[in-house]
């Protein structure tokens, strides 16, 4: 949420900015600076009205005192409709209040420079390329085949228990998916992340601090008795660590990582692209969480790029990354890259992964500030995130890329975790 001193200061900018988001912010930003004034007249008879109220009550201390008891009482009575007018303006402030928060959670967070013009996906940046393509034999099937023949994942059986788009893993396939995870969180470790196991239900306040409320409501699942949200990624419970905290300067940078399986209702998005694993309502991730300094948030965000590149060259995939346009940008992201790595089976490019740069829209929304060194006024935090990674599709890429005819090979990263270099008929 962009606070309300920058979207006075910089209305013009913030609303020609957000038209590379294709997001016209005009009337919103109007709305905004009407109730603002509004805000600011009623703070400032309020204010006058309370010292009003203050001075009156001490002269009516001193009156009694000094034997004049009808000129006190006279002051009392108008102590009392001073005080029932700013009950009154309280009231009104409230609302209005309460009016500029539900303007200022519909804009969204503005663009960095550096990201590009374009509509949707097919107008993102490459930014390069990596890995070595891999050379199929003539039979190669894609994943959704390869499942149903090597018996390692079941659609029909988690059909049964639950509906469409929640898998069950068996024999090979949950030990592979469970490699995966343990693999991630190790490299995880090694550059420095805490790791946490957070719950997988969050509260309202939490979706709110993230921005998952109300910008996705519809797409998170809802456990309405009880107003609890399924997590769609770990970065809501792990980012939310942190709401109405001011940290040290030098607790900067915070790294944190953790494991969880994801829910998402994917309301619209069927029957594009879900064959398999492409698209599920349940899948697990490794995500990984940076609350840093504003200064350094950029160049943190290239180091996050750099580890993410790490753990896919470590699983022998081909990948690219991509800069996202405006138009395919997240409500909360002031910039995006996409890792995509291809499905050789399928020929075409999956992605697996989004590390994007939020600086403090999200941290003004969980009130996450840090306090520097010599300065007693705290100053709100930039938080990053990135999947570290999304397992359904990097698992359908390594079964499609590394499909032998004498079964499927284990990336030599994953042979230590797995206990098996080859999944055999």
């Amino acid at each position: 949420m962009l606070t309300i001193n920058y979207l006075k200061d910089n209305s013009e900018s913030v609303i020609s900015a957000l038209k590379i988001k294709n997001f016209d912010a005009k009337l919103l930003i109007g709305q905004f600076l009407e109730q603002d004034i509004q805000r600011r007249s009623i703070q400032a008879t309020l204010d006058n009205t309370l010292s009003e109220l203050n001075n009156l009550s001490k002269e009516i201390g001193i009156l009694f005192k000094a034997g004049k008891a009808q000129e006190a009482n006279e002051a009392k009575i108008n102590a009392s409709e001073l005080s029932e007018q700013s009950k009154k303006m309280r009231l009104q402030l409230t609302e209005v209040e309460s009016f500029i928060r539900d303007i200022l959670v519909q804009i969204p967070n503005i663009p960095h420079p550096t990201v590009p013009l374009g509509k949707s996906d097919a107008d993102n940046v490459l930014v390069r390329n990596g890995g070595k393509m891999p050379t199929l034999y003539k039979d190669a099937k894609p994943h959704w085949d390869l499942i149903k023949e090597y018996d390692i994942i079941d659609f029909d059986l988690g059909n049964k228990i639950t509906g469409a788009g929640f898998p069950v893993y068996r024999r090979e396939g949950a030990r592979l998916q469970r490699a995966l995870i343990n693999f991630f969180l190790d490299e995880a470790r090694v550059e420095g992340y805490e790791e946490f196991i957070p719950p997988l239900l969050v509260n309202e306040a939490s979706g709110f601090g993230t921005g998952q409320l109300p910008d996705k409501e519809g797409q998170m699942y809802h456990a309405t008795d009880d107003n609890y949200y399924l997590i769609p990624t770990a970065e809501v419970p792990i980012t939310n660590i942190y709401r109405d905290v001011i940290l040290d300067e030098k607790d900067l940078p915070i790294k944190n990582t953790a494991y969880t399986p994801c829910f998402r209702r994917e309301a619209g998005a069927w029957g594009r692209d879900v064959r398999g694993l492409n698209r599920l309502h349940q899948f697990d991730k490794v995500e990984i969480v940076q609350v840093q300094h504003p200064d350094k948030s950029y160049e943190t965000l290239d180091k996050m790029i750099s580890y993410v590149e790490s753990l896919i060259n470590k699983l022998e995939l081909p990948y690219r990354i991509v800069r996202l346009c405006g138009g395919d940008l997240s409500f909360t992201a002031a910039l995006t890259f996409d890792f995509e790595v291809f499905s050789a089976a399928q020929e075409k490019w999956l992605e697996v992964s989004s590390v994007s740069n939020f600086e403090s829209f999200q941290a003004n929304r969980l009130k996450l500030r840090f306090r520097e060194q010599g300065n007693k006024k705290p100053r709100l935090a930039h938080t990053l995130n990135g999947s570290a990674l999304a397992l359904p599709r990097i698992l359908a890429a390594i079964l499609e890329n590394n499909q032998t005819e004498d079964g499927i090979r284990i990336p030599k990263a994953l042979v230590s975790y797995t206990g098996f270099d080859m999944i055999k008929k």
